[in-house]
């Protein structure tokens, strides 16, 4: 299929309605190597100007207008940046008027020769101030060239740095399903979208650059007319010569891309599939170790020989075929006919000079001089058509920027604040499940299925059961990362969908299976666990002791100012053999002769255990570290998957001895020492609830719970 992110390949449609490469009617088919390449038919007028395909495309502009307003104030609130804007306004149509200048100096020129001729006679000082005003006007466009440049770093960065925090704050109110939903991926990935100066530097730029090359044709073509207004057969130079640019346009539109429209590439090729799959497996690093212990060198070398000989020549990437595709198509009666056109103006000049040989120099200086300015009209042309139809689809950008900002989230909020007594909640939340049914977007499989329990304020509850039973999606309804279907949850016996999510998530911490580590400092991933409130560095290390992570941070050189995956890649050049370090990195030339590598950029690298203990630090942080914690439930999802027994066991003992009278609840595949100490457990298999008791109500039953201890229990005998 296409890929994005090609500038210049295609732009992306904004028509609606729907596109099906198996309509014939509508989409024509060829076959370029071994991809199928679909496009909708373009009608009888649709000509292939850039953005003329349809009406609706233009439509788009009237939509997108309210938006481009509402930008505007936004970056008239940006600090000093409307003294930039003008002045940079004032810079471009400065530029875009030089050209004409310039053609009006020269003129001038034409002028003294054709007085030089007629009268023998030259006024100097003219001469000197239009030669002085001629070369005036290339210093002043490389000036005004420079000072642009100047003016447009700065404005582009703050623009984009406005509007950076208005797509990080339109991605972080996105609740987990939203989220997650393709659909959205899309429309934020395409509002996103941009080149290096972002979404409102390139609208504000190409709108300007627009208007100036409107004001440059304008005024040029003003200028060439007044300049050859009285020059002989100059007006049929001009129109050969403007003609030329319309041929060598047209044989370029209509070579280069007939994909503009709406279109789709695939390969259906099996050979083809095979050898970028085995490309994938030869250069990938996380293939590398099977692929080495696996011996597969020679055999995916074989396959791919193979494949490669069936294919031929018509494997290849998609672009570079579609390209040479293209170069075949290029050959048509505007290609043919512009080149004998081009010969017409020295003909013409050929016949003026012979009939009139007295005005052969400023015949001359004439054509040049009208040569060379068709050819820039020419190019300012296609420029501006090109131009206008990018401002359609930029502000259609603008647009789509403004819209994700209102994509409703699929949990919708509650309205009722929570807990009433912030000291009661402290001291226990009450949890129940009502005859709970759920499944995860785009499942029919239940993931639980009529569940019900009940924890009264300072229980200590356990979820056990094998992989997949249910367990942490309990712990992700608590949280209402997801609505239950059917059913419902009750917290201190008020609905959940009533509730505050602020007020609720707040009053919960929570420690996935899953969980995950932010590219930051140690120190910022541990007070991460409490974001409402600043963590200084002695509740930061207390965390990190209560979580057994104190001793193996200290071990490592940066201490808590480790960064467990850094953000921000090293660059560098060939380095000379004789550097042993950079960024305080060892420079190894163990592998290829004269190309040095650095060590990993992603931090050091913890053990399981080691990153599970800082998650529960950081779990530590939200619920018993902070002296002004709200929290009043706490919920572990197989909170010692990656410890040892040992680390497990203390882990253990510290959140019972530290609970204090919170309300606690865990999932887990393991038996021992939690169970023992819990006052319900939830026996789950198949999604659904089977067993509910203490550890010896459970044994004695001598079900699915006993079995499964049992099973255990008889490792350690």
């Amino acid at each position: 299929m296409p890929r994005g992110g090609r500038k210049g390949q295609h732009r992306q449609s904004r028509r609606t309605g729907t596109f099906d490469p198996e309509d014939a009617k509508r989409v024509r088919h060829t076959r370029i190597g071994v991809w199928d390449f679909y496009e909708e038919k373009q009608p009888i007028l649709g000509w292939n100007i850039p953005g003329t395909s349809t009406l609706e495309h233009y439509l788009e502009v009237t939509r997108s207008l309210p938006y481009v307003w509402r930008m505007m104030q936004d970056i008239s609130n940006i600090r000093n940046c409307w003294m930039l804007i003008i002045l940079y306004i004032t810079v471009e149509l400065t530029q875009s008027l030089i050209p004409a200048a310039s053609l009006w100096y020269s003129g001038q020129l034409l002028t003294i020769v054709q007085t030089a001729i007629d009268t023998r006679t030259v006024d100097q000082d003219f001469l000197v101030r239009i030669s002085a005003g001629r070369m005036g006007c290339a210093v002043l466009g490389r000036l005004l060239g420079h000072v642009k440049t100047s003016i447009s770093y700065p404005l582009s960065n703050r623009l984009k740095q406005h509007y950076t925090v208005h797509l990080l704050y339109a991605r972080a109110r996105l609740d987990l399903p939203t989220f997650e939903d393709p659909a959205v991926q899309r429309q934020l990935e395409e509002a996103s979208q941009s080149s290096r100066g972002g979404v409102a530097w390139d609208t504000f730029s190409m709108v300007v650059s627009a208007v100036s090359t409107a004001i440059h044709i304008t005024s040029e073509v003003s200028m060439l007319v007044a300049v050859l207004r009285d020059q002989p057969d100059s007006t049929l130079l001009a129109t050969i010569c403007l003609s030329q640019s319309l041929l060598d346009w047209f044989s370029k539109n209509n070579s280069i891309d007939r994909g503009q429209g709406v279109w789709a590439a695939t390969t259906r090729n099996e050979d083809y599939i095979k050898m970028q799959g085995l490309k994938r497996v030869v250069s990938l690093p996380e293939h590398r170790k099977e692929f080495v212990a696996g011996n597969l060198a020679e055999y995916c070398t074989s396959l791919f020989r193979e494949a490669a000989q069936r294919v031929g020549d018509q494997a290849g990437d998609f672009w570079e075929v579609r390209r040479e595709w293209k170069n075949r198509r290029r050959l048509s009666f505007a290609s043919i006919i512009k080149e004998p056109w081009k010969e017409l103006p020295q003909i013409v000049f050929t016949l003026r000079a012979v009939r009139y040989p007295a005005s052969i120099p400023v015949s001359l200086a004439s054509l040049n001089l009208i040569q060379h300015t068709a050819s820039s009209f020419g190019w300012t042309v296609y420029r501006f058509i090109d131009q206008f139809g990018s401002i359609a689809d930029q502000l259609a950008t603008v647009r789509k920027l403004y819209d994700i900002v209102n994509i409703p989230n699929r949990i919708p909020d509650g309205t009722v604040p929570f807990p009433e007594d912030a000291q009661k909640a402290k001291a226990g939340i009450d949890v129940e499940f009502r005859n709970v049914s759920f499944r995860y977007p785009d499942s029919e499989i239940w993931a639980l299925r009529n569940v019900s329990f009940k924890l009264i304020p300072g229980q200590l509850g356990v979820i056990v059961g094998a992989n997949g039973s249910g367990k942490s999606t309990v712990l992700k309804l608590i949280m209402r990362l997801y609505d239950v279907e059917e059913g419902e949850i009750l917290i201190d016996g008020r609905d959940i969908r009533t509730l505050k999510l602020g007020d609720l998530r707040q009053s919960v911490s929570v420690l996935f299976q899953d969980y995950t580590h932010f590219p930051l400092s140690i120190r910022d991933n541990i007070a991460l666990g409490n974001p409402s409130h600043a963590a200084n560095d002695d509740q930061v290390r207390l965390a990190a002791r209560l979580g057994g992570a104190e001793e193996f941070i200290e071990r490592l050189p940066e201490g808590f100012d480790t960064y467990l995956e850094r953000p921000v890649t090293d660059y560098y050049s060939a380095l000379p053999e004789g550097t042993k370090t950079i960024f305080g990195k060892p420079v190894d030339y163990g592998g290829i002769r004269g190309v040095a590598s650095l060590q990993s950029n992603t931090g050091h690298n913890l053990s399981g255990g080691q990153m599970q203990r800082l998650a529960v630090a950081r779990t530590f942080m939200r619920s018993i570290v902070s002296e002004d914690s709200t929290v009043g439930l706490l919920l572990f999802d197989e909170p010692s998957a990656s410890l040892d027994p040992t680390a497990e066991h203390d882990l253990f003992t510290r959140l019972r001895q530290l609970r204090g009278s919170k309300t606690m609840l865990f999932s887990s595949h393991r038996f021992g020492n939690l169970t023992r100490h819990a006052d319900l457990i939830l026996y789950m298999n198949d999604s659904a609830i089977e067993e509910t008791g203490t550890h010896s109500e459970l044994l004695a039953r001598d079900g699915g719970y006993a079995r499964i201890w049992k099973l255990q229990a008889q490792a350690f005998i």
